[in-house]
């Protein structure tokens, strides 16, 4: 069963929501736009916030229900565990060729599915980095970092969720290299319809 819960959770963050959209609702292959990315950055970038706003939404969801198999199945393992691997399969579905998103929409669904106050306070940061720098990058390394921090000072005893946080972090950072490079050269491109 614990076999069958993982490939289900790395199938379900496989599906790859922003190119069904794109081809689907706008005849576009998103991996031939802006990044090239299956992500909702690159969605909200090249095909506009509604279809963006749908991919968000959907790739949480993709992580929250992997989240909720072992509840669903009634399996005693902890939920982090099984959901990390629809963060995996987002970031390399097998559906898209191994080439995926950066798994941060994903990553906060797991968390919504583990803790809604860690991922509601997650999403509050990204909303306040992302009015701040008008860059989804950007935005969403502070957030990973930011929540690690939190839970280091405050949920310490929850050593589960600080070692998958910590390796969500550096996956995170080591996802947005290529835009960490363009950050720092200010080349990153920014948004235009936030604030």
């Amino acid at each position: 069963m614990l076999v069958f819960l993982v490939v289900f959770s790395y199938l379900l963050g496989s599906i790859p929501t922003a190119l069904i959209v794109g081809k689907i609702g706008y005849g576009i292959d998103i991996r031939e736009q802006g990044s090239g990315n299956l992500g909702a950055t690159n969605t909200f970038r090249t095909l506009g916030v509604k279809a963006g706003i749908i991919v968000t939404v959907v790739d949480i969801l993709k992580g929250t229900t992997a989240g909720l198999l072992p509840v669903i199945f009634s399996i005693d393992i902890n939920i982090l565990l099984i959901g990390l691997f629809a963060s995996i399969g987002h970031s390399f579905p097998i559906f898209a060729k191994f080439k995926g998103g950066k798994a941060v929409a994903t990553s906060s669904g797991v968390l919504l599915a583990y803790d809604y106050r860690v991922f509601l306070l997650a999403i509050l940061i990204f909303i306040i980095s992302l009015y701040l720098f008008k860059m989804v990058s950007l935005a969403s390394i502070i957030s990973s970092v930011i929540i690690f921090i939190y839970v280091l000072i405050f949920s310490s005893s929850d050593i589960i969720l600080l070692v998958v946080l910590g390796a969500l972090s550096i996956f995170v950072i080591y996802r947005h290299k290529e835009n960490i490079k363009r950050i720092k050269n200010n080349t990153e491109p920014k948004i235009k319809w936030f604030g």
